[in-house]
């Protein structure tokens, strides 16, 4: 059961954020049409799904990249939504990087414990794959390289993270986080 104090700490990180929030909502509605939240099922906790939060990036008419969505990936502001899957507790700001269908969801023995911790906003596999989208393209067959390379090394250190977890761990990804993304 979740804490009082938990709720009114993610509770005031929603209220301090939503100026900025609401004047990225505003950008992405412009530049990539209305509304400029993205939605998307991914799988949560004991392989629950859930539906993600992310402001949009690409355009909803030419299916590319808008400029400023180019910037909201790389300074991970698109992801800002996402403290409202964390206040409706889908998610917390440490843990494994919800993925879509078809991965975690379909992992068998031991690494099932990955279902066990809530997905986070962020994570060290996050922080490490931070350039995952560039890493992708690079490749001559990214869906192979991902499932082959990508994720099992994701699932290594998700399961890592498991097996230590701590509230000092927590706070050192968060620290590794801010500094490796200085917004």
């Amino acid at each position: 059961m979740e804490n009082a104090d938990g709720l009114q700490y993610r509770t005031f990180a929603v209220v301090l954020l939503f100026p900025l929030f609401i004047l990225l909502l505003i950008l992405t509605s412009w530049d990539t049409g209305f509304p400029g939240i993205f939605t998307q099922e991914r799988i949560g906790c004991y392989a629950k799904p859930f539906t993600i939060y992310k402001f949009r990036t690409l355009d909803t008419k030419t299916r590319r990249k808008s400029s400023i969505g180019h910037w909201m990936r790389k300074t991970k502001l698109d992801e800002l939504p996402q403290l409202f899957n964390i206040l409706k507790g889908d998610m917390s700001l440490v843990g494994p990087r919800p993925d879509i269908p078809g991965y975690y969801d379909k992992l068998e023995g031991e690494d099932r414990n990955i279902l066990l911790l809530k997905p986070g906003l962020t994570s060290e596999a996050g922080i490490k794959y931070r350039n995952e989208e560039k890493l992708l393209c690079a490749q001559e067959n990214p869906l192979q390289y991902n499932d082959e390379i990508l994720f099992p090394d994701k699932v290594k250190m998700n399961l890592e993270y498991y097996h230590n977890l701590s509230f000092k761990t927590d706070i050192r990804i968060l620290l590794k986080t801010f500094f490796v993304l200085r917004i």
